[in-house]
C-alpha cells in the first residue's frame, strides 16, 4: 500500500504529511530483512536425534537445548528422536525438512558418511548444512565386570580359539562401533559376530543383560555407566592418547592395535537456510556450547567436547568422506 493513497483528515497539512511519512516508514520496517530476522524464531524449533532416547546423542541434545534457547532469546527447542536404519531415518528427516530454521538435528559420524557409501541412502551430504560440531567421542570396548576379558589381548586370544563365538554389539552397520570391530578382525586375524542395534542405549543394555558378550560403544557412554555403578569394565579406548578423565584406560595402540575411531556429533540443518537465520543459529549454538554452565554439565556427564565452526566442520566431513570411501574399496563393511 502506498502512503499517498491513505486518506487522512487532520487540521493542518504539515501534521498529515508527518503521519503519512511515519506510517510509510513503519510499513517498510515491518517488511524489512531486519524485522524478519528479529521475529525468528516465532515457533518451536525441532531438534532431531537420529538415535533412541537415553543414548549419548540424546543426552547431549537434551542438555544443550535449553542453552540454545537462552541465546536465541525466544522460542524453544523440542528434541525429537527418529531412530532406525543406523541413523538414516533421522538424517533423512533433517535433509527433507523445509530450510526455514525450524528443523535442525544432530549429524553423527561415521554413520552420516558411511550410509550413503554402502547403499542408496535417502539423503546425501550435499543436502545437509553442518552448523557446529559439539562432541568428539572416541570408541571403547566394554564388557560386563564378570567377564573373563581384561584386555584386548584376552578378547583376541579367545576369538582365535573360538571363531565367531564372540558377539559384539554396535549401533548399526557402518557405525564407528561396527567399523572398529572390523578393523580388529582384520588386524588380529580373528572372526567376531556382529550384532547391530538401533541405538547406543539398546546396545549397552544388551551387553548388561548378557545378550552380547562385548559392547563397542563410545567413551562417554562407558564412563557414565561406570559412574552410575553398572557392573562393567572397559578394555581400551580407540584414540591416539589416553583420555584425561580415564587416565588408567589404555589405548588400543598401546595394546598393539592401530585402531583410532571417533564419533563426531554436531548440529546440522537442511541445505538452503536463509543467510540471516543460518547466522543466528550458528551464533546461538556456538554460544550455548561455549557456555561455562553447559561445559561443566558436559564434563559431569563425560561428554568429550570439541566445538568446531561451520566451515571447519564441513571440511572435516568432506575429508572423512574421502577416507571412508577409500576404506570401503579396501574393506567393504556390508
Amino acid at each position: 500500500m502506498r502512503a499517498a493513497t491513505i486518506p487522512l483528515r487532520m487540521a493542518g497539512g504539515r501534521a498529515a504529511s508527518f503521519l503519512v511519512a511515519a506510517f510509510a516508514t513503519l510499513m517498510w520496517l515491518a517488511g524489512s530483512p531486519a524485522a524478519v530476522l528479529a521475529a525468528y524464531p516465532e515457533k518451536p524449533i525441532t531438534m532431531i536425534v537420529a538415535y533412541g532416547a537415553g543414548g549419548s546423542t540424546d543426552v547431549t541434545a537434551r542438555m544443550l537445548a535449553p542453552y540454545i534457547e537462552r541465546y536465541l532469546g525466544s522460542g524453544r527447542i523440542v528434541v525429537l528422536n527418529r531412530p532406525g536404519a543406523g541413523g538414516e531415518i533421522g538424517f533423512a528427516a533433517i535433509a527433507d525438512a523445509a530450510p526455514d530454521g525450524y528443523t535442525i538435528g544432530f549429524i553423527n559420524t561415521p554413520n552420516l558418511i558411511t550410509i550413503p557409501i554402502e547403499r542408496q541412502a535417502r539423503y546425501g551430504l550435499d543436502r545437509l548444512d553442518p552448523l557446529v560440531n559439539i562432541v568428539d567421542d572416541p570408541g571403547v570396548m566394554t564388557v560386563r565386570a564378570d567377564s573373563p576379558f581384561r584386555s584386548v589381548a584376552d578378547v583376541v586370544e579367545f576369538a582365535k580359539g573360538n571363531p565367531g563365538a564372540l558377539t559384539v554389539g554396535s549401533t548399526g552397520i557402518g557405525s564407528d562401533d561396527h567399523l572398529a570391530m572390523l578393523l580388529l578382525e582384520r588386524q588380529a586375524g580373528v572372526k567376531l559376530t556382529h550384532v547391530p542395534f538401533a541405538g547406543s542405549a539398546e546396545n549397552y543394555r544388551a551387553m548388561l543383560g548378557s545378550h552380547t558378550r562385548i559392547c563397542d560403544q563410545n567413551l562417554g557412554e562407558g564412563l557414565r555407566g561406570v559412574a552410575g555403578g553398572d557392573p562393567v569394565r572397559m578394555l581400551g579406548v580407540m584414540s591416539r592418547a589416553r583420555w584425561d578423565m580415564a587416565p588408567d584406560l589404555p589405548t588400543f595402540r598401546e595394546q598393539g592395535y592401530a585402531i583410532d575411531m571417533v564419533s563426531m556429533r554436531g548440529i546440522g540443518a537442511p541445505k538452503g537456510l536463509p543467510p540471516d537465520i543460518r547466522r543466528t543459529l550458528i551464533e546461538a549454538i556456538t554460544k550455548a556450547a561455549m557456555d561455562p554452565e553447559f561445559q561443566a554439565k558436559a564434563r559431569e556427564t563425560f561428554q568429550p567436547l570439541r566445538i568446531v565452526g561451520a566451515d571447519a566442520f564441513a571440511a572435516e566431513l568432506k575429508q572423512l568422506d574421502g577416507e571412508f570411501r577409500t576404506l570401503w574399496t579396501e574393506m567393504p563393511w556390508k
